[in-house]
């Protein structure tokens, strides 16, 4: 129990507890992850991506690596459920991303969400690098965690850009009153 921050009997209440809510979290990450599955069965089922978008994917492919980051020694210490749930994660997102470039409907959409993924990628090592490069210990470690906590909004708010897409495909059917709502 010490790889999870337990120092045995002379643990605190409030150690406990943080540790617990973090084991929970991780819990209630992994469902996170895995909900998305009926959709990649059925996307392997028909051989086709449909109208489903990738993105909200590679958000949060860059939110699990940012926040990966975040949790190994080299920026903080003594975070490990946030280095395990963010790993597993990140793999969680590179497959379903995987997925997404091996049943797309067309070579441009292939080619689209293949340039997208590199960009995620760069963009993290970018983050790294910067981070290294040009921080010491405590600015690095706060830079990571601000860019985590936008790295965090950003995948929650991915899913809006579906809503606004569907909302003005469908805008001739929303009566005039409505939409000046």
């Amino acid at each position: 129990m010490a790889s999870f921050g337990f120092s045995g009997a002379s643990s605190s209440y409030h150690d406990l507890c943080c540790n617990g809510a973090g084991i929970a979290g991780n819990i209630f990450a992994f469902v996170l992850f895995v909900s998305p599955l009926p959709t990649f069965r059925r996307i392997v089922r028909n051989g086709s991506t449909e109208q489903f978008s990738a993105m909200p994917y590679l958000y949060s492919l860059l939110n699990c690596l940012v926040c990966m980051w975040y949790a190994l020694p080299l920026v903080s210490s003594g975070v490990v459920l946030i280095a395990t749930v963010n790993t597993i994660g990140a793999a969680f997102q590179l497959a379903y991303t995987a997925v997404f470039i091996a049943y797309a409907d067309t070579k441009k959409q292939r080619l689209k969400v293949s340039l997208l993924l590199v960009g995620v990628l760069c963009a993290f090592g970018l983050i790294v690098y910067v981070s290294m490069a040009l921080f010491d210990h405590k600015p690095r470690q706060a830079l990571v965690g601000y860019l985590s906590v936008a790295s965090l909004i950003c995948m929650f708010a991915s899913p809006l850009s579906i809503i606004v897409s569907t909302v003005l495909l469908n805008l001739h059917f929303i009566t005039p009153h409505l939409a000046y709502l």
